[in-house]
């Protein structure tokens, strides 16, 4: 299956699994809502965030290993494929498709052992530190024990997963994290449904049910789909040694050599080692937002920012999610073996001209949705908060927060695509010098909260406009990166050609117009007129920014000419079922 038409595969299931997923997650949450008090909620938030960061420590650089040396490591441990050839590895050979399976089920194992340090570690630290108030909560170590249990079921499941996704089954992710969420939501609506009705405390313990149960259903689904797997190719899903067979002595040598304690192969560990540290930074970026806000606020203030970051991030892990891990799959496979330009070459190869192709439409795509959430979202955003969570939320400030994380939308959405196009193509020096830049992006996130949220003392608002900052100077490196990249492949990349200025200039007056109405001064007590107003300015607004005829460098056949947005998008569409088409 070619490279692109995977990745449009891959993305189409993801978003479906997100759609569904998130749709269940977000009735579960409304009904859980009523139960629950700010402070509750944003103790069930810190837990999560102790769960995700398990989760991360144990597998996000060998994940991103995995995928880089899929192509790369295939000469030792299989026959060459055909020059230019992107398959996958034992496609040609099933003795070397046994090997390389065997060989990747091996590595997710590291990823249990490190899950299990990190639960325990992370844990202890937790409660150590925690305030006396929290530790108060009624079944609050029961809840963290939990949870550290249920990261290292679902990192069992962990062998399959990069197995199914270096052989690109987005299928098998679909269906097990689709089922696993409809598990998860029915026991934490349940077990908070029935505390309620006997008159129990439980705390954030049915949160933390809710978890074990989804990492039980994760495990079941993806062990049922291995299984299948390993008996047709012939390998274990269990850990065993990978080697070759081959007569050659001098070949086994030199296999043995690419392999650590015979299980391992010894590339893909050492680029998991170096992505380290970076995976470190990063975490602490992506939720140094929940680390801050428990040091500079309240719990109150807490719960505040973790239901205005669960609705505002609803449209990241909705859409821009699946489509960043599936473009880091495709742009892996697709520039692995693609070398900086010789002396010779005057015009890119076709791999880099696709690549650009790819990534600038959905930089496009990106920044068009971005336009419209921009100019709409600050003033939607009150009302329908209070129509879907109760004006009790609203009363204690949470719609001006969510509000304000509109803003912060297009900055968590280009970050997230360009972070991948560099981590499918970085070196290890380049992944090195980018973890530098992280730790002193970090630094000026925490300078940044500082200031916004006790010199200016804006709580969970001033939160947001830090995180904005940060992402602001995340996407200024990976964007210099990318056109340093591209213009070592005698290609030539310009952010300026993607924006549609008409079409952002276009948002930009909608939002004036929404200001200068005071649409906001009735957004709690008249909910359902506000929207009326919204929508009413949405109209026109969706009608020009796709209607206007602008002048653009980029589109998905890659004419230079005049043509309407709507046109633009028809052709992604288009270039989607073509793609689609001919994968099946």
């Amino acid at each position: 299956m070619a490279p692109q038409a995977s990745m449009v595969r891959g993305a189409s299931l993801l978003i479906l699994l997100q759609l569904l997923s998130r749709l269940a997650t977000f009735l579960a949450n409304q009904l859980l809502l009523r139960f629950l008090t700010a402070p509750l909620l944003g103790l069930a938030t810190q837990l999560e965030v102790y769960y995700l960061s398990v989760l991360f420590f144990a597998r996000e650089s060998l994940r991103v290993a995995v995928q880089r040396q899929a192509t790369t490591a295939a000469p030792a441990l299989s026959s060459k494929t055909a020059a230019g050839g992107t398959r996958g590895r034992g496609d040609a050979d099933p003795d070397a498709g046994r090997r390389d399976a065997q060989a990747v089920v091996n590595l997710g194992y590291l990823a249990i052992l490190l899950g299990v340090v990190a639960a325990v570690a992370l844990g202890c630290m937790y409660l150590a530190y925690a305030p006396a108030a929290t530790l108060e909560t009624p079944f609050l170590a029961r809840s963290l024990h939990l949870y550290g249990v249920a990261a290292v079921v679902e990192l069992l499941s962990e062998p399959c997963f990069v197995l199914m996704q270096t052989r690109l089954r987005f299928g098998t992710r679909a269906a097990a994290e689709s089922v696993a969420t409809f598990v998860r939501c029915f026991v934490v609506f349940g077990s908070a449904l029935l505390a309620a009705r006997r008159g129990l405390d439980l705390g954030v313990l049915p949160f933390a049910l809710g978890q074990l149960a989804y990492g039980v259903a994760l495990l079941l689904v993806y062990l049922v789909a291995g299984r299948g797997l390993a008996s047709s190719l012939g390998f274990s899903l269990l850990p065993r040694p990978v080697a070759s067979g081959t007569r050659d002595k001098a070949k086994g040598e030199e296999e043995s050599r690419d392999f650590l304690w015979s299980y391992f192969y010894r590339p893909t560990v050492t680029l998991a080692g170096s992505m380290m540290a970076q995976s470190v930074v990063k975490h602490l970026l992506t939720q140094g937002d929940t680390f801050l806000v428990s040091l500079l606020s309240t719990p109150q203030v807490q719960g505040v920012y973790a239901l205005a970051n669960n609705y505002g991030g609803l449209i990241a892990r909705l859409l821009f999610q699946p489509v960043e891990e599936s473009s880091r799959s495709y742009f892996s496979r697709l520039l692995s073996e693609q070398s900086a330009g010789g002396e010779g070459e005057t015009k890119p190869r076709p791999a880099v001209q696709e690549a650009k192709r790819s990534l600038g439409t959905l930089l496009r795509l990106y920044i068009l949705l971005s336009a419209v959430v921009v100019s709409l979202g600050p003033f939607a955003a009150p009302s329908l908060l209070a129509i879907v969570a109760g004006r009790q939320w609203t009363g204690v400030g949470a719609g001006d927060v969510l509000g304000t994380y509109c803003f912060y939308i297009p900055f968590l959405a280009l970050n997230g695509l360009s972070e991948s196009f560099v981590a499918s193509v970085a070196s290890e020096g380049q992944v090195h010098r980018q973890s530098v830049w992280m730790g002193a992006f970090s630094v000026v996130f925490a300078a940044s909260a500082f200031l916004f949220m006790r010199v200016f003392p804006l709580g969970a608002q001033g939160l947001v406009l830090a995180n904005s900052v940060n992402m602001l100077c995340r996407i200024v490196w990976s964007v210099a990166f990318i056109k340093s990249f591209f213009a070592a492949h005698r290609a030539r990349f310009a952010m300026s050609e993607l924006i549609p200025t008409a079409a952002v200039g276009t948002s930009l007056a909608t939002f004036a117009v929404l200001h200068q109405l005071h649409v906001l001064d009735k957004a709690e007590a008249e909910p359902v007129m506000t929207l009326t107003k919204v929508a009413g300015t949405a109209a026109p607004l969706l009608l020009l920014m796709y209607g206007l005829r602008i002048h653009s460098r980029i589109s998905c056949t890659d004419y230079r000419s005049l043509f309407f947005e709507r046109t633009f998008l028809l052709e992604c569409v288009r270039a989607a079922r073509g793609r689609r088409a001919a994968a099946q």
